[in-house]
């Protein structure tokens, strides 16, 4: 199996930066040997998502308007995490704040790559388990609802195409495959 690089760049101009992400045009020769563009996004932060389970096998989702897709979306906690931070610490904060969750348990799920045709966004999901609940803190600028469903009403969410959230339809996953193998 041949692994190599077969993209050459031959030059790189940024195009728009914010404080979550850079967009730059490469001019690139391809794989095939031409002369080719390519444009990619940076992600600064990662992707972090943490899927918190009850003792009586129930979630919490967190539902949000999401502006990008202009839909209303049900999804698993979830922000943006410091690349210069462990991700466990990035998760925590993410559940307390959307969901009022502190957890003394967590367990590594998933690592994902979200789009790589066209990012370097990178997930990582977390299963929180030994939970305490209090009340959610939100940043300024989210307006969240939290709701618990049992997680055979999560799979039919996802199953269904209510949940189109691909960290949550991948932690979903992760987690029905552990009750089949009776890992949980």
């Amino acid at each position: 199996m041949n692994t190599h690089n077969p993209w050459k760049t031959l030059d790189t101009k940024t195009v728009h930066e914010s404080p979550w992400i850079k967009v730059d045009h490469h001019k690139v020769i391809n794989p095939g040997g031409f002369d080719s563009f390519y444009s990619t996004i940076h992600f600064k932060n990662l992707a972090i998502g943490v899927i918190p389970i009850d003792e009586d096998m129930n979630t919490y989702l967190v539902g949000q308007f999401r502006y990008p897709i202009e839909e209303y979306s049900w999804e698993i906690p979830e922000g943006g995490g410091d690349r210069n931070i462990d991700p466990i610490e990035s998760a925590s904060r993410e559940l307390q704040e959307e969901t009022g969750i502190t957890a003394k348990e967590y367990r590594h799920l998933v690592t994902s790559h979200i789009s790589n045709s066209a990012t370097d966004e990178k997930a990582i999901i977390f299963m929180a388990r030994n939970l305490e609940f209090g009340d959610a803190n939100p940043e300024d600028d989210e307006e969240l609802q939290c709701k618990k469903v049992s997680l055979a009403q999560l799979f039919k969410m996802v199953e269904s195409g209510e949940i189109t959230d691909s960290l949550t339809i991948m932690a979903a996953q992760k987690i029905e495959l552990m009750l089949l193998k009776g890992e949980l």
